[in-house]
Order: structure tokens, then C-alpha cells, then sequence
């Protein structure tokens, strides 16, 4: 578009110059000034034609350069991000597979806690089986409030006089005294009242019968397990089902009202924790005091002793003092004495006689 711009300019120059010299000269003169700027007109628009081509040819070669070497940037950019991308997908994608793996492998542990919840229900259909199931678990309690059955805080299956067998006798400091813990677990009517698959009067009805089951747990404790003489005035019944616990005391006031005023405390697995540790904190406390005593009995016989030495000291204090104040005072007269024997040893008779010296003694050996 220059070129063709600049070319036009030249025309119309040319044109100019052509009127202007035919104005001024012959037509010959004109014709041949024409002819010779024209050849020069041609040579220059050739040239600049020919310069125009290359820097032309030039610009569009760097431009090319410079494009692809953009391009390649651009390119080398779009490759490192899309390998970032590439890699961020991928480790994503591989903490995705990581994580349903362990999805996995929780199910089929929560499909085998399943069928080990089932075969533990099934277990615990029969009574006997949920008896030791309760004394396991009150045992397993006791142990690790109090240690191993032989640190005699507690013992197990113990006999009592009327011959009933309590699960657990815990010798608790006064004025607790002896307790008695037995382990109650009234299963069946408690299932048949939460089922939801059963109608309303079937709940209600196996409700009362579940009430009733508690009642007889806590007369059986009340009447085997509290002695007047051999255990204290109370005992503790223990539920190893905290459902159990929670049940009665949110839906039957009455169960713990009737409990109390049979003198049977109920408990679930978390409320005994709690009690044995209290009972436990007690002990120590009790313990620590017992040890306390001694000590101060001890400091006090030391405090005697120590007055004895005190005494015995001052005593020794006064004789050493009195003996010292006694080395004093033959020190003096050894002084005195020995001068005495150097004034004989240097003849001084003279003096002697003059002095009309005379040497006595009293009791004390002062001169």
C-alpha cells in the first residue's frame, strides 16, 4: 500500500515538472528532459522497489521469528501445564482409588462387625450366657479401678452368710462399709419393647413386663445382698448395657425411685467407672493419711530426741568452756613459771633475793 502511495507521488511530481518545463522551454528540450527523467524516475522507483522488497522481505522473515519463536513459548507453556495438570489429575485420581479401596475394606469390616453384632445377639438370647456376660464385664471393671483380685479391695463370686452368692463383695471405706454388686441384664422384654416392627399394645404390654423384670432384679439384691452386721445398708446393681441404664432413667422415674427406696443403686458401665473411681480416689486419700500419721508420730519422737541432744550439748557446751577458761589460766602460770626459770638461768640471784619472791598456789592453780 506504500509503495503504490509513493509511486503516485512520483507520477504526479513528474507531471508537475512536465508543465512547468513546457512552459519555460521548446517541446524538444521538454521531450528529451522528459526522456531523462523518466529513465531516472524508473531506475529510482526500481531501486526503491528493489530496497522496499527487501526490507519488506526482511520485516516478514523477523516477524516469522519472532512469531514462532511466541509460538513456541506459548506451546512449551501449554505442554508444562497441561503435564501439571496431567499429574495433579492423576494423583488425585489415584487418592480417589485409595480411598474406595478403604471404603472397601470398612464395609467389609462393618459386614463382619454385622454378622459378629448378629451372632453376639444370638449369643445373648440364652440367661446364663448373659449372666457371665455381666460378670466378665463388672470383673473386667473392678480390675482396672482397683488392680487384680488379690490387692484384696474386692473379691469375686463371694459367698455370703445366707448363702447367696454375690458377683462382687467391694470393701469400701466408711461409712460405705461392705457393698455388694451384682449383675442384672433383663434382655428379653427390653427387645420385644423398642422392636419398631411390632404394634404399639405389644410394646406397651412388654414395656410393664420389662418394668416388672427390673423390680424383681432389685427385691432379689435387696433381700440376698444387704446383711445387717455383714454388709452395709445398700448395694449396687449393675447393668452391662448402657441402653439398659439410659432406658430406666429416661422413661422410668419409678424404677429409681422404687430402687432407692430399696436401697439398691442402680448403674450402667460408665456410672460404676465413675463410683469405683471415687471409691478408689478415697482409698488413696485414706491411705496417704494413714502414712501421714506416721510421719508426724515419727517427727514428734524425733522432736523429743532432739531436746535430749539439745540439753546433753549445752551441758557438754558449759563443761568444754569451763575447761577451756581452766587451760587458760595454766597457760598463765606456765608463763609465769618459766620466766622465773630464765631469770634463775641468767643469775639473776641479786634480784632474786631483793624481790623477796614467793611462789603460792591456791586450789585452782592459779599463782
Amino acid at each position: 500500500m506504500l509503495e503504490y502511495i509513493i509511486i503516485g507521488l512520483l507520477i504526479f511530481t513528474i507531471i508537475l515538472l512536465i508543465i512547468v518545463l513546457v512552459k519555460n522551454n521548446g517541446s524538444k528540450d521538454v521531450i528529451e528532459r522528459i526522456g531523462k527523467l523518466d529513465t531516472t524516475v524508473v531506475k529510482e522507483i526500481g531501486d526503491f522497489k528493489l530496497n522496499f522488497s527487501k526490507d519488506l522481505r526482511g520485516d516478514f522473515e523477523s516477524l516469522v521469528e519472532k512469531i514462532e519463536y511466541r509460538l513456541n513459548l506459548i506451546n512449551d507453556r501449554v505442554n508444562n501445564q497441561l503435564s501439571e495438570n496431567f499429574e495433579k489429575s492423576n494423583k488425585t485420581f489415584m487418592n480417589v482409588l485409595e480411598r474406595l479401596n478403604k471404603i472397601d475394606e470398612a464395609q467389609k469390616k462393618i459386614d463382619g462387625l454385622n454378622s459378629e453384632i448378629v451372632s453376639l445377639q444370638s449369643v445373648l438370647t440364652d440367661k446364663k450366657t448373659r449372666g457371665t456376660f455381666g460378670e466378665v464385664n463388672l470383673e473386667y471393671i473392678l480390675n482396672n479401678a482397683f488392680g487384680p483380685v488379690s490387692s484384696g479391695i474386692y473379691s469375686i463370686q463371694h459367698k455370703m452368710s445366707n448363702g447367696s452368692i454375690a458377683d462382687s463383695l467391694l470393701y469400701a471405706p466408711a461409712p460405705l462399709g461392705t457393698i455388694a454388686i451384682d449383675s442384672k441384664f433383663p434382655l428379653e422384654n427390653y427387645q420385644k419393647m423398642v422392636d419398631k416392627n411390632r404394634t404399639k399394645a405389644e410394646r406397651d404390654m412388654f414395656e410393664k413386663e420389662f418394668v416388672n423384670d427390673v423390680k424383681k432384679h432389685i427385691n432379689d439384691i435387696a433381700s440376698k445382698y444387704i446383711i445387717p452386721g455383714e454388709t452395709s445398708d445398700e448395694a449396687i446393681m449393675f447393668l452391662p448395657a448402657e441402653a439398659l441404664f439410659a432406658e430406666i432413667n429416661a422413661y422410668h422415674p419409678e424404677l429409681i425411685n422404687y430402687a432407692y427406696q430399696k436401697k439398691v443403686w442402680i448403674t450402667g458401665p460408665t456410672t460404676l467407672i465413675s463410683t469405683l473411681s471415687i471409691i478408689s480416689m478415697i482409698l488413696k486419700n485414706m491411705e496417704r493419711d494413714k502414712y501421714a500419721k506416721v510421719i508426724h508420730e515419727e517427727l514428734d519422737k524425733l522432736g523429743v530426741e532432739f531436746n535430749r541432744y539439745k540439753e546433753r550439748w549445752d551441758k557438754l557446751s558449759r563443761s568444754v568452756k569451763s575447761v577451756n577458761q581452766s587451760l587458760d589460766e595454766l597457760h598463765t602460770t606456765t608463763e609465769k613459771i618459766t620466766k622465773r626459770f630464765q631469770s634463775i638461768k641468767n643469775a639473776e640471784i641479786k634480784e632474786l633475793k631483793n624481790n623477796d619472791l614467793e611462789i603460792e598456789y591456791n586450789d585452782e592453780g592459779e599463782e
